[in-house]
């Protein structure tokens, strides 16, 4: 106490780490940055994944993003799938944030998982995550099987071209061969003619 008041230590306020994950190398993570940094995140604590798909939970960025979330702060994503792909990764990543006392952000959105309708909705959009991705591999193993089956759409027009090419050169050939054979039957029916006119 001093000069009768008495000073009180106020908690500091917690920080705002971001997660940002794409799929493949040719995709961008600006957008995820630019939503994450809307949200609060400072540019310097976002960690990013690329190339990396949300069923592998062996992401480096993240458990750095992981690691780096202290009690009182808030990961911030954009969207769940963004972090998990499966229903079971998403409730284990969620139960461990909230085990460490530390908040979940979906695009704006605090998950609260002592409310039993935001279990509930947070448990629909992992299922719909998870959907979603068992859809784009069911399409990619599709696609894959398809150009398997049929070959390149390049090297079949080239294969068909190369097909109607050599028919072409057979039928003239054959055409050629038509008209010489008909000229030296006629040259030959000429000269039996003549024979007979001279007998």
């Amino acid at each position: 106490m001093s000069g009768g008041y008495t000073a009180y230590s106020r908690p500091m306020p917690g920080l705002n780490i971001g997660y940002a994950r794409v799929s493949t190398d040719q995709q961008d993570l600006t957008a995820q940055r630019d939503g994450l940094q809307a949200l609060g995140v400072q540019a310097e604590r976002i960690y990013v994944d690329h190339g990396l798909t949300g069923t592998n939970r062996e992401r480096p960025g993240l458990h750095q993003a992981l690691a780096a979330c202290r009690a009182g702060d808030t990961l911030v994503v954009t969207k769940l799938d963004r972090f998990a792909r499966s229903l079971p990764d998403a409730r284990a990543i969620a139960d461990e944030l909230t085990q460490r006392e530390v908040k979940l952000n979906l695009g704006g959105s605090v998950h609260d998982p002592t409310d039993p309708v935001g279990r509930v909705l947070f448990n629909v959009l992992a299922m719909v995550a998870e959907f979603e991705s068992d859809l784009i591999r069911m399409r990619t193993r599709e696609g894959h099987e398809g150009r398997q089956g049929q070959g390149p759409p390049a090297r079949q027009a080239a294969r068909r071209r190369k097909r109607t090419s050599s028919s072409s050169v057979a039928d003239r050939v054959d055409s050629r061969r038509s008209r010489r054979s008909r000229r030296a039957r006629g040259r030959r029916i000429t000269r039996r003619a003549f024979v007979c006119r001279g007998r």
